[in-house]
């Protein structure tokens, strides 16, 4: 059942097997499996090479992401190529999606306040990621965020529990992966070495995944 009460397929009526990534892509364009498409600008689907073998998977577009069409271009994705500079990982080598494709938001006045997905939404959207792994054949998943780790682990964790742990992803393939802070969650941390602190765990997790394709 979708958030607004109406009962919804999810993603697996939109998403066409068998097709390539810009296929899916596409067709995501045209995705209703949940309420989020109604009043999101567009769909934020992927970015970065179809082949890479690390995969960054966050938790839903935000407000830049939202209006631009990419993920990870707002301010939370600065942070997140920052860590990737400094964990040696090049930018561009890198696939990054994100668990919900559309971006939840609460209205105040002219602002978009950004709104957690809830469950269902994560549940209504997982085909397309489930997809995307299948495709893209990453060596390594990252996932950023508790959201992101409930997505590809088909389960809930504690981040500070299992932060930098090699686990599987839930879909088929057993992708190798780690689980570490969302890099929004940076962006609110007041204190300037608690910042730092949280960017070098960031740094570490990217590292070891780094280490996994090595």
């Amino acid at each position: 059942m979708a958030a607004d009460g109406e009962e919804r397929p999810g993603a697996e009526h939109w998403v066409p097997h068998g097709a390539d990534l810009q296929e899916l892509r596409r067709a995501a364009e045209g995705c209703r499996g949940c309420e989020l498409w109604r009043d999101a600008t567009q769909v934020v689907f992927s970015s970065g090479p179809d082949a890479a073998q690390m995969m960054l998977v966050g938790e839903q577009p935000g407000d830049r992401e939202d209006l631009e069409g990419e993920p990870f271009v707002g301010p939370a994705g600065r942070v997140l190529d920052e860590a990737l500079a400094a964990a040696g990982v090049a930018g561009d080598a890198v696939y990054r999606t994100n668990a919900v494709k559309h971006f939840r938001f609460e209205r105040r006045g002219k602002r978009r306040i950004h709104e957690k997905p809830s469950v269902a939404h994560v549940t209504a959207c997982h085909a397309w990621l489930e997809e995307e792994i299948a495709l893209v054949r990453p060596t390594v998943i990252v996932a950023l965020g508790a959201t992101a780790a409930r997505a590809v682990l088909g389960r809930s964790v504690r981040i500070g529990e299992v932060r930098g742990m090699v686990m599987e992803s839930s879909d088929p393939s057993g992708t190798p992966t780690v689980v570490t802070a969302h890099p929004s969650s940076i962006l609110r941390i007041r204190e300037d070495a608690d910042r730092r602190a949280a960017l070098a765990h960031l740094v570490d997790v990217l590292r070891r995944a780094a280490e996994l394709i090595r």
